[in-house]
């Protein structure tokens, strides 16, 4: 309980240094005295129009990808583990932009309720085929999930891809924009929706954590401890595709925060998901807050903003190789 303690104060201190420079820099400076007492001032509208709504779509992110890419590495028991190599996100993406292309516009109001749903029924339906293509084979073996992700998620790109063909060019554009991983100021009903699926979905795989332990020791093990391993699964898959169906409906797609986080996570403070999955979350809020901040802070002088997704693959490609090289002693 004293590490977990530990563990957590020093995450929630990263977590409020992240969120204040967050808030502080950018392309322009915030004099947070002046922003909090004139209501009138440009300080004002830039820290609560602009960049404390685009903190709590960071944090509502980062927070559900690592929380997610946290369970699926218990779930299958294996590092590489997360929604994008599961193809998960890629379904989610799919079925978002089946709505976005030939039903509802991004900027429609009852947007923030049914592009998370399509979203999220695209990742389960991803997840159901993923799971049916591993049983198939190996008996679901986690390497066959993962080579069936790979493969499910090349599907989904190729189908996304044909769609962008068939709409626009406008609407083609806009869909690339979104597929692309950017983290946009959100209107604050997208905000609430997306941060309510979240947290349910969260929700349940931190209820699970227990079970999630004792589904780290085998599937009969488990079962002998009175953990239904497949109705254990089914839970985590749904609320997993709830969470990812609701961020990638928002800020397309974005990779390693669910992969890196609660790998390295799990070298540090150990296997108990108790306290892996509350620190992945937060430490999910702050890396993706960072890699916004370096995304629109860093490149303003060539007057342009390179998504999100790339600044994560960037940062989070060599740290995870860093770790895999760390753990084979090449």
């Amino acid at each position: 309980m004293r590490k977990f303690m530990l563990s957590v104060g020093i995450a929630a201190l990263l977590l409020m240094l992240v969120t204040w420079l967050a808030a502080a820099l950018g392309t322009e400076s915030v004099s947070f005295q002046r922003a909090m007492t004139d209501a009138a001032s440009i300080d004002h509208r830039i820290l609560f129009d602009v960049r404390l709504p685009r903190i709590a779509l960071s944090a509502v992110a980062g927070a559900g990808l690592a929380a997610v890419g946290a369970a699926f590495q218990a779930l299958l028991r294996n590092p590489l583990a997360e929604p994008y190599v599961l193809g998960v996100s890629g379904g989610a993406a799919l079925g978002a932009t089946l709505v976005i292309a030939f039903g509802v516009p991004l900027a429609a109001v009852w947007s923030s309720a049914l592009i998370p749903a399509s979203a999220m029924i695209g990742g389960l339906a991803a997840t159901a085929l993923v799971y049916a293509i591993a049983r198939a084979g190996t008996e679901g073996s986690a390497t066959s999930m993962l080579l069936a992700g790979v493969i499910v998620n090349a599907i989904a790109g190729s189908l996304i891809t044909f769609i962008k063909s068939l709409v626009s060019a406008a609407k083609a554009q806009d869909l690339l924009f979104w597929l692309m991983g950017f983290i946009d100021v959100p209107p604050i009903t997208t905000l609430a929706a997306v941060t309510a699926y979240v947290s349910i979905g969260c929700a349940v795989l931190i209820a699970d954590a227990g079970r999630l332990n004792l589904l780290s020791l085998g599937d009969e093990p488990a079962q002998y401890l009175g953990v239904n391993a497949r109705r254990l699964e089914r839970r985590v898959y749904i609320a997993s595709s709830l969470v990812v169906g609701a961020i990638v409906s928002t800020t397309g797609l974005i990779g390693f925060v669910g992969l890196v986080v609660p790998h390295a996570l799990r070298r540090m403070v150990g296997p108990d998901h108790r306290i892996l999955l509350p620190l992945s979350m937060l430490i999910g809020v702050c890396m993706l807050i960072i890699c916004d901040l370096l995304a629109r802070a860093s490149f303003h002088w060539l007057g342009t903003e390179p998504p999100v997704g790339a600044v994560t693959a960037l940062l989070g490609g060599p740290l995870f190789l860093a770790l895999l090289r760390r753990r084979a002693n090449w």
